[in-house]
């Protein structure tokens, strides 16, 4: 299961992977200071997951291209007339 998907737009840019992490280790810390070892443990798995997946092993894809837009030959056709009509009647 994937809880950070590193495809996302958001995590493109490298100051903001760093600060994310940056955030989680931090607040584990400041858990661990405050005398509750049971949030400092989480914040740091937290911090540590995402080390590892926007650091560690960050590999971005590059955008997919839009789909094509295909346009059916009977909706062509039907379109033709009515244009020949129009410049018959100028």
């Amino acid at each position: 299961m994937q809880l950070i998907d590193p495809n996302h737009p958001t995590y493109r840019h490298l100051w903001v992977r760093v600060a994310i992490v940056a955030v989680c280790l931090g607040w584990g810390i400041f858990e661990f200071i405050g005398g509750d070892p049971f949030w400092g443990v989480l914040a740091l798995a937290a911090g540590a997951y995402s080390f590892y997946m926007l650091i560690w092993t960050f590999d971005p894809k590059p955008p997919e291209a839009a789909a094509r837009v295909v346009v059916d030959d009977d909706e062509e056709d039907e379109e033709k007339p009515a244009i020949e009509e129009e410049k018959k009647a100028d």
